[in-house]
């Protein structure tokens, strides 16, 4: 069984971050993840979370953008991921409203697929970050399958969500399964703190480890019982506890 880092999608201290970038950073790091999922840069310019990131010693395991980001000005995108020294972008978002059937969903997966043929080219690979509309069922598939189905997977992976998939009343253990090759970003997320909700770790990690293919654990945390960096603090000492930090 390889060894996955261990990063925190920084939304999970947004707060922190839109004071003190730098500081939050510093926090982060201390409590032991190795990077970092970026989405905004908080109180610094790009320039100045990069510096403030290295400082930390903490690597960027991903960056969240726009769908509207990725389609009004692709050059910014880019140039940041390149900055950053990430391989993986993710769009973070899709309305809820567009998820009408098998064949809409299709045609989302169509236009995800072409920002990634896009970004290919500079070494850049483009996913996208499921919510519980993701897992709505279309002819006994969900539409996160019809969406990947329809890009090639070199130019779409998924980041998938394992909160937001039990949420939706879909195993998430099932969708790495069939979908594993895919994911090599995983957002690990729970009611509250990791452990403290109704998602089964166990099964979710003898999926990924079944697959091989994930790179990167990525702690979300969007509940809390704490401050938000106790939280996030709590829940990589859960993940000490299983033995995955």
């Amino acid at each position: 069984m390889k060894k996955i880092p261990v990063a925190l999608q920084l939304y999970s201290v947004r707060d922190d971050a839109k004071k003190d970038f730098a500081a939050a950073a510093a926090a982060v790091a201390r409590i032991g993840y190795t990077g970092v999922e970026l989405a905004g840069y908080g109180s610094l310019d790009t320039k100045g979370a990069k510096a403030a990131l290295d400082a930390a010693g903490l690597e960027v395991a991903g960056m969240h953008v726009s769908y509207a980001a990725v389609r009004n000005d692709p050059s910014s995108v880019i140039s940041d991921a390149l900055l950053f020294g990430t391989r993986y972008v993710t769009c973070s978002w899709w309305p809820p409203g567009h998820f009408v059937s098998a064949q809409a969903c299709e045609r989302i997966g169509e236009q995800l697929g072409k920002v990634g043929e896009a970004f290919r080219p500079f070494g850049i690979r483009f996913g996208f970050h499921n919510h519980d509309t993701e897992f709505k069922m279309f002819k006994g598939r969900p539409a996160f399958d019809w969406m990947l189905g329809a890009a090639e997977p070199r130019n779409l992976f998924a980041e998938v969500d394992v909160y937001w998939a039990h949420a939706a009343g879909y195993p998430p253990a099932r969708f790495i399964r069939d979908q594993g090759a895919r994911i090599p970003l995983l957002h690990l997320k729970d009611k509250k703190e990791l452990g403290k909700g109704p998602v089964d770790f166990a099964k979710v990690f003898a999926a990924t480890d079944s697959v091989g293919a994930a790179e990167w654990f990525i702690i979300e945390q969007e509940e809390y019982s704490h401050a938000p960096m106790e939280s996030v603090r709590l829940c990589f000492e859960q993940m000490r506890s299983w033995g995955r930090a």
